[in-house]
């Protein structure tokens, strides 16, 4: 496990609208852009490992702009195919807040950076003390069967506080400005408030979610 004083100051970031990474979970990603072959090949070469995935911000006049809160994930693994993609691995190591952009020249983005606030990202394992496994699993069974979606029970429901709450977060087919919302919450519970609260606005037609989780 990395240590704060292992952290860099300058993070390579990758913004990819949808794609949400949280801290000791896991990211599978497809890397095929040029500057990204090279953003991951240059990570391979520091001892962190370290690639930053950020939400671009799609407010009117923010052309380029990405939101100030991303998480920072370790390659843990990868494959290369035969006309030289990868498929790799993130596993999230701590939540970190933009500052400025370094604008040498470089084909992918990096950002100085500070970890502060987001020590909680670095200790053990979290638990949700406020969570009723009786009543949200009921609320994810009605979700699921309104969505058409499948999903292993008997895993759900011996899957750890963390492990549950963050997957879900992770793998629910919400929009981008949603995902930001789960990652900057501040603890688990207040993510698995978040988390309620939009497939609760889900379940009264707020928005269709068709993907299948497996």
């Amino acid at each position: 496990m990395l240590r704060a004083a292992d952290l860099p100051d300058t993070l390579a970031v990758f913004p990819l609208p949808g794609a949400l990474l949280l801290p000791r979970s896991r990211l599978p990603l497809h890397i095929f852009e040029p500057r990204y072959l090279q953003m991951f090949e240059d990570a391979l070469k520091t001892p962190q490992r370290l690639i930053g995935m950020v939400q671009p911000n799609p407010l009117p006049g923010s052309q380029g702009a990405v939101h100030s809160i991303g998480c920072a994930g370790r390659v843990t693994q990868f494959s290369e195919t035969e006309d030289g993609r990868y498929m790799i691995t993130l596993t999230g190591v701590s939540r970190f807040r933009t500052k400025v952009e370094n604008e040498g020249f470089c084909p992918y983005r990096r950002f100085e950076i500070t970890w502060d606030g987001f020590d909680r990202d670095l200790g053990p394992i979290e638990s949700d003390e406020g969570l009723d496994r009786v009543r949200f699993l009921d609320l994810l069974d009605r979700y699921f069967s309104t969505q058409q979606l499948s999903t292993d029970w008997e895993t759900i429901k011996e899957a750890e506080d963390e492990l549950l709450i963050n997957s879900l977060s992770m793998l629910l087919n919400f929009g981008p400005e949603e995902k930001q919302a789960l990652l900057e919450a501040r603890s688990l519970e207040t993510r698995r408030e978040t988390l309620v609260t939009l497939i609760e606005y889900a379940l009264r037609g707020g928005g269709e979610h068709k993907e299948l989780l497996q």
